[in-house]
């Protein structure tokens, strides 16, 4: 039996991230509640940006000094609902970065039961340090860049 990360893997430029849809995620119809795929891709892009930082631990920290405190925000996302999912499916979670530029990079997201597409996004996310939007430290953008040309090769 092939163990899957917990925090999902990183290849060919994206973040891969299994779920189960469990009760608690669905609505008296059986199917997911809307609102909780936005979990689900909250998820996603969290350990997304945890595996950048893991495989490039000197990058974090040279980000670290030059942007204290920094994090990432959502700034805006828009979603497209196309089919459901139900209790009990595995869902795969896809997240890459599509445009990193300034102080921003938007991710698309994808929801994939298998090959079925079920929900896409791109979310808009800013670099924040100190309370303020600021540009993306330049050695963050490049790793995150390179994961774009990686996806896009």
């Amino acid at each position: 039996m092939t163990s899957i990360p917990l925090d999902g893997e990183l290849r060919d430029g994206r973040h891969t991230f299994i779920v189960r849809v469990y009760y608690e995620d669905t609505d008296f119809t059986g199917i997911v509640y809307h609102a909780n795929y936005l979990r689900y891709m909250e998820r996603g892009r969290t350990n997304y940006l945890r595996l950048i930082g893991a495989d490039h631990r000197a990058l974090f920290e040279q980000t670290e000094q030059e942007a204290p405190g920094f994090a990432f925000v959502v700034r805006s996302m828009t979603l497209d609902f196309l089919k459901p999912a139900r209790m009990d499916d595995l869902l795969t979670i896809v997240s890459e970065p599509n445009e990193v530029k300034g102080a921003s990079v938007t991710i698309r997201q994808k929801v994939m039961r298998g090959d079925e597409l079920l929900v896409q996004a791109d979310v808009r996310v800013a670099f924040i340090s100190e309370g303020r939007a600021r540009p993306i430290p330049k050695p963050l953008r490049i790793a995150m860049k390179a994961d774009q040309d990686a996806a896009a090769g």
